[in-house]
């Protein structure tokens, strides 16, 4: 387990995969490898979030092109979407961005959301400080865009990106209680559509009205099939980061909340899923079933 700590340590690919591996399947020795984990403070951890169809995917392949262009390490976790029969991924978001696949400065790794109603997988957490261990600069979590569930990531990033489009200005109102709360950056995409300044001033308006301690979020149009305003997404990227770092608080709310999140994980990991399925269809049907009785034998 040493040698693969060290080679992960030095940034080998094969021993990143293998370790996520061993982390996903809970392989013998995978705790013990969490928990030799360094602490490094070097990777920025930015969510990539928005309704389905926003163009997120592409506008993460964007990304990557111009963290390239700086030098840069990156990696990504695309959080596909899953069955809720078999818990396998729908989506492979790597598809879309094949043309970095090959190069020895980015890491891309789809992830099934195994129904999570965040859309997040409960082993996130600790695939991110797997990667984080491995030097990257950056690591990217696009996650499956469910709506304003979608909050899981708040607790995670360091900065979160909710990723809109013109059509949504119908649905601007909603955000206030949903992705208004979490989004550090709005990046609206396919802005060379109708309608897409006025959409913009409207969410600018927003976000000026809901201002906080210091940061009112930009809202940044982007075109990312064409590489439009990418740069300038960019420098909102690097200005949050100059904001959180000054921000003492910030961090150890995180930390709190990602512990917590372990914590449940871990405490609900004797419940067997499929045992589950199985009682339940066998009771289902039967005169006088209470689904609150079920729930009780388990906590």
């Amino acid at each position: 387990m040493s040698a693969l700590l060290d080679r992960l340590l030095s940034g080998d690919l094969r021993a990143l995969a293998r370790s996520i591996s061993l982390v996903e399947n809970e392989a013998p020795g995978y705790e013990q490898l969490l928990e030799s984990l360094p602490a490094r403070a070097g990777t920025r951890v930015v969510g990539i979030t928005g309704p389905p169809g926003a163009g997120k995917s592409t506008l993460v392949n964007a990304l990557i092109s111009a963290i390239l262009r700086r030098g840069q390490r990156v990696a990504v976790i695309a959080v596909d979407p899953s069955s809720p029969f078999n818990f396998g991924a729908l989506l492979g978001d790597r598809i879309r961005m094949a043309n970095h696949f090959s190069d020895p400065d980015v890491y891309i790794r789809s992830m099934a959301s195994r129904g999570a109603l965040g859309g997040l997988s409960p082993k996130i957490l600790e695939v991110a400080d797997i990667i984080k261990a491995a030097g990257f600069d950056y690591l990217f979590i696009e996650t499956v865009g469910v709506g304003q569930s979608e909050v899981e990531i708040a607790g995670i990033a360091d900065t979160t990106v909710v990723v809109v489009v013109p059509e949504a200005g119908d649905e601007i109102q909603t955000m206030k209680a949903g992705l208004m709360e979490i989004a550090a950056i709005f990046a609206v995409n396919k802005a060379d559509r109708p309608k897409a300044d006025e959409f913009v001033r409207n969410l600018r308006l927003l976000a000026h009205s809901r201002a906080t301690a210091g940061w009112e979020t930009p809202v940044i149009k982007t075109v990312a099939l064409r590489d439009e305003g990418v740069g300038e997404l960019m420098k909102a990227l690097d200005a949050h980061r100059d904001h959180i770092h000054d921000n003492a608080g910030r961090k150890s709310l995180l930390l709190a909340e990602k512990a917590w999140q372990l914590i449940q994980y871990k405490r609900m990991r004797e419940v067997d899923r499929q045992a589950l399925l199985a009682e339940i269809r066998a009771q289902m049907d039967e005169p006088g079933f209470n689904i609150y009785r079920i729930v009780r034998r388990y906590s």
